[in-house]
Parts: C-alpha cells; sequence; structure tokens
C-alpha cells in the first residue's frame, strides 16, 4: 500500500517466495475460465497461373512483384496506473499534538522503509498501481513481469483486505467503537521472519508460512501489535474453488493491551 505523490520501495508485498504464491493462485484461477476456441482459418488455395507453355493451369511460384507480409511489431505492454483505494482507514499523528523530533524519530516507518500518505476524501490508504508494483520490483531485483500485474496486484490488495477484516474482528468490543474504529498505523513485511508460533507448528510437521506481516494499530490512541502469518491453502481441485489463502493475525503478547486481547478473543468474549 502506498499513497499518492510517494515514491519509496515497496517492501511489502514483492518478496520472490511470496509472488510466487499469488501466481500460483492466479494461474489456477485463469484455468478454471471458460476457454473459447474458434475453428482455424481454411488454408488459402496455392497460386494459380496459366502456363502459354503448357496450355494449361498450373500452381505456380509467388510473382516476383508481390510482397510478403511485413512483420508486426512486438506489442508494449502499458501497465494500469489506476490506484485501488482501500478500506483500511490510516491513523496519522494528531494536529493539535505534534510529535517531537525524538518521538517522530521512535515511531515505525509506515511501511517499513519511508513514511507515506493517504487518500484525503476517506483518510485510508492507497494501494500501488500495477505500474508501481511492477518498478517497485524490478528496482528491488526480482523477476517481473509486467503481464503478471494483472493477477498479482487484485490478489495482494484482496489479501490485505482480509488481514485488516481480521484485525478488526480482534479489535471488536475493545473500545475502538468511540473514537471512530481502529486505524492502521504501520506495516511491514519479512518473510524470512517466522513467527514464535510458526516455528512450533513447524516442529510438529506442519508447512511453513510463506510470508509474515507486522502491523501496528491505533485504538483511540493506544497502540496494538499484531502479526499476520500467510499460509497457502489448499487446492482441493474442484472447479470453482481455486488456490486460496489462510491467514492467521493475532495481537502480540508484548503488551497488555496485546495480552488482554489475545485472550479475551481467544474465549469469544
Amino acid at each position: 500500500m502506498r499513497p499518492e505523490g510517494s515514491d519509496p520501495d515497496l517492501k511489502c508485498p514483492v518478496d520472490p517466495k511470496t509472488r510466487e504464491k499469488w501466481l500460483e493462485a492466479a494461474k489456477a484461477k485463469k484455468a478454471q475460465a471458460p476457454k473459447i476456441t474458434s475453428p482455424l482459418p481454411s488454408t488459402p488455395s496455392p497460386l494459380q497461373r496459366y502456363s502459354l507453355d503448357t496450355g494449361r493451369w498450373q500452381t505456380g511460384a509467388t510473382p516476383p512483384h508481390s510482397h510478403s507480409p511485413t512483420p508486426r511489431r512486438p506489442r508494449v505492454l502499458t501497465l494500469d496506473t489506476h490506484r485501488e483505494i482501500s478500506t483500511i482507514p490510516r491513523a496519522l499523528p494528531s494536529a493539535d499534538k505534534p510529535l517531537n523530533t525524538a518521538e517522530r524519530a521512535a515511531l515505525p516507518p509506515a511501511n517499513s522503509e519511508a513514511d507515506s500518505g493517504q487518500d484525503s476524501a476517506s483518510g485510508n490508504w492507497i494501494y500501488p498501481s500495477q505500474e508501481m508494483f511492477f518498478a517497485a520490483m524490478k528496482r528491488k531485483g526480482h523477476e517481473a513481469n509486467p503481464a503478471d500485474m494483472n493477477s498479482i496486484v487484485p490478489i495482494h490488495n484482496a489479501v490485505n483486505e482480509r488481514a485488516w477484516t481480521e484485525i478488526k474482528n480482534w479489535e471488536r468490543r475493545r473500545g475502538s467503537e468511540m473514537c471512530g474504529g481502529p486505524k492502521l498505523v504501520s506495516f511491514a513485511g519479512d518473510s524470512k521472519a517466522l513467527t514464535p508460533k510458526a516455528r512450533v507448528m513447524g516442529w510438529m510437521g506442519y508447512e511453513a508460512p510463506f510470508d509474515r506481516h507486522d502491523w501496528v494499530v491505533d485504538r483511540c490512541g493506544t497502540r496494538v501489535e499484531y502479526v499476520i502469518d500467510f499460509y497457502s491453502g489448499k487446492d482441493e481441485g474442484l472447479k470453482g474453488k481455486s488456490l486460496s489463502f489462510y491467514l492467521d493475525a493475532r495481537p502480540k503478547v508484548n503488551s497488555w493491551a496485546g495480552i488482554s486481547t489475545r485472550v479475551l478473543g481467544s474465549f469469544g468474549i
């Protein structure tokens, strides 16, 4: 997610392993679409000409003055520059309580690399366009195919929306309703850093998550940190069910707010 006008690298979601998982889902979705076939055009009959020598019609070579079709130039794919506005509100420092230099330096960057803005109308985060997503991947040295952006970017946006839905479920009845609901302060991705839970699950024989995000949420002035493990869903091979993703979002137990939310939420309270 990036705002308009900013040009930082996108740390999320250009990790190669994560990109491969999204490509799998995109390909599975495309494979389910009905294929439209059309009959091949009939082969044109060879050129016929009348020979004065033989007095017969016969197959002849292409006349000398005939020219072969001009080869078509390769089509250059233009990436979409449209940016989708998310449903995720962004928390910004209050205008009546400006931060000093030390306080601002202590805050984590909005996207783990550089600060960014928000949609002026809704106050929500803005997702990167296909063009921005592709450029970020190329800057980081990852292999990127422009044609894949049409599938990867919508999947990226949908996964983030799902993550926010999971977080809102944890935040329900925790007090943020009094100030308009929870807001996302910052996010960061690190697919190589396993969470303690993911590590234990791995010891038990379960597949490791292919990505991990750390999100900081503002709850009416209280910062609550969340961690999200991303797992590949099962491909059942059934028509209409493509490869899916499973998200394990939960509060970190590094603060009283996180501990109480985790315990109460686990019991459905």
